[in-house]
């Protein structure tokens, strides 16, 4: 994510295009996907090179979902995942994540997508 702003901040300051990675050697990634019935996909890659565990969800809904004149809806609902709901009250999400070891909790909305780490 940081990666793709910075990118973006330099060409759009008159800096050079990302270099390509052709002819480099780039470490694959070994990966499974799984697509659930409700219509989730999951990705999980394991790396057992640290004792962690990191989450990212994203939904691929963001500002470009929004109707002229009726904007800020997304980054409006980002902020809300983090204030409970019927099943999480209040700030128990946060007390859960921390409760099982969690220690970055963060949520970005972007054009197109709304994540979660």
């Amino acid at each position: 994510m940081a990666v793709s702003g910075a990118s973006a901040a330099c060409t759009a300051s008159g800096g050079s295009p990302p270099q390509s990675t052709e002819g480099k050697d780039v470490p694959a990634i070994d990966f499974e996907k799984y697509s659930l019935s409700n219509g989730l996909d999951v990705i999980l890659s394991e790396d057992h090179r640290l004792p962690l565990v990191a989450v990212n969800l994203w939904y691929h809904v963001g500002p470009a979902n929004e109707a002229a004149g009726r904007t800020g809806f997304a980054h409006l609902f980002e902020h809300m995942m983090f204030q409970g709901s019927k099943h999480v009250p209040g700030d128990m999400h946060f007390r859960s994540v921390e409760g099982a070891g969690g220690s970055t909790i963060n949520g970005t909305t972007g054009f197109d997508r709304t994540n979660y780490l």
